[in-house]
């Protein structure tokens, strides 16, 4: 998965819209959003002329060079290196939980193949879990039974549910919770495997999920021993 990332786009929340709008005509159709509060000082506020908290969150899946057409797009289009507007950064991402939902993730996109995983030597990784709304228990039991401590989960908004009849074969609701688990590499692939098995596109909770690397930890010494203990 070295050419795919994550793209998180943070605007302030009068422009979800607007840039909803812009990402489906830049052939994007498939993203997930949620809102946050920003908790930045008001005199940074002031500087980057951001007037008020609220923010929205907007997530997309993009290869390098679909980046680079919409990094370009989004300084001449959308103005979004000017104060108040928001800022757009891609993480790298390791692996997808199955080629169908790669592809409804991607579409139109050329994925190259590659080593699973762009950052060598990770301990941990992010595991990023999105299903309809209601089911994350489901979700949680799965990867409990397989090394997963725990998880925090995060309600969204998902979009691309008429492209998602095409490439998953099955109909997505709008309404979404993400869990973000952190777990040791090693364990990755079977607490994927146990989510796609149990909580996955053939079930009623349809749970995607992808993993990202994580290069560096504070915190962990008590997941550590909690394995141990098992």
């Amino acid at each position: 998965m070295s050419e795919l990332y994550m793209m998180v786009t943070i605007v302030d929340r009068r422009f979800i819209r607007k840039f909803n709008s812009f990402y489906e005509e830049m052939e994007l159709p498939v993203s997930i959003t949620t809102l946050g509060v920003g908790t930045a000082s008001s005199q940074v506020l002031d500087y980057f002329g951001l007037g008020g908290s609220e923010r929205g969150v907007m997530l997309h899946f993009v290869t390098k060079s679909k980046w680079k057409k919409v990094k370009r797009q989004l300084q001449l289009q959308m103005k979004i290196d000017l104060p108040g507007v928001g800022i757009a950064f891609i993480i790298p991402m390791s692996s997808v939980g199955g080629r169908r939902v790669l592809e409804f993730l991607t579409i139109g996109q050329e994925v190259a193949k590659g080593e699973e995983t762009s950052l060598k030597g990770t301990k941990y990784e992010l595991l990023v879990a999105i299903a309809n709304q209601g089911y994350m228990e489901q979700v949680m039991d799965a990867a409990r039974k397989v090394h997963a401590a725990g998880g925090t989960v995060i309600h969204a908004k998902g979009t691309g549910g008429a492209h998602a009849e095409k490439f998953l074969g099955v109909s997505l609701v709008p309404e979404k919770e993400m869990v973000f688990i952190v777990a040791k590499t090693e364990h990755k692939k079977a607490i994927m495997e146990s989510i796609m098995k149990e909580a996955g596109i053939q079930t009623d909770a349809k749970t995607i999920v992808f993993s990202l690397p994580v290069t560096d930890t504070a915190g962990m010494r008590l997941l550590d021993e909690f394995e141990d203990m098992e």
